[in-house]
């Protein structure tokens, strides 16, 4: 076991790495497929040493339907920003607001701030120096106490389960 932590320190990042090399080749020819290979041992090898604590993800199927969401949840973002930014400007009513936060797993956090980042409309702009809460940017934000509860619900519950201390 110990021999395979040498060579994979974190196999689920070497898989991931190996998926996302191939989908943003957009190919699976052997050529890419031995490359994907080569970053994916290579890379985690390498900075195994920033990482101050073991990856422990649990609940796979919790994190697979939360990427579902997160994709399904960027499509509406995307054609509900369109209709903002084509519409009137007094639609907009841009807000910046604290997203107090429950889960505290730093790799959680960094994955609840990207998340937040990717869906158009808002943007993960701080975290506190006690890293209890996100200042959010919002492109129009009608009921910010709204918008922390769905994000709360959508992203941040299911990350809380998939990133438990080990």
């Amino acid at each position: 076991m110990k021999k395979i932590k040498k060579i994979l320190p974190h196999p689920v990042l070497s898989i991931a790495l190996v998926f996302i090399w191939l989908l943003l080749n957009n190919t699976f020819s052997a050529g890419h497929c031995v490359l994907g290979i080569i970053l994916a041992v290579l890379i985690p090898r390498f900075t195994s040493d920033f990482w101050p604590e073991e990856v422990c993800a649990k609940q796979p199927l919790t994190f697979l339907k939360f990427s579902g969401i997160v994709a399904y949840d960027i499509l509406m973002a995307n054609i509900a920003v369109s209709r903002l930014i084509l519409g009137p400007n007094k639609n907009l009513k841009p807000a910046f607001f604290n997203l107090p936060l429950d889960i505290e797993h730093p790799l959680g956090i960094s994955l609840l701030a990207s998340t937040i980042s990717l869906t158009p409309g808002t943007v993960s702009c701080d975290l506190s120096e006690d890293k209890t809460y996100l200042i959010v940017h919002g492109l129009s934000i009608n009921n910010a106490d709204q918008i922390i509860d769905e994000i709360k619900t959508r992203y941040e519950k299911p990350l809380m389960e998939v990133f438990k201390p080990c």
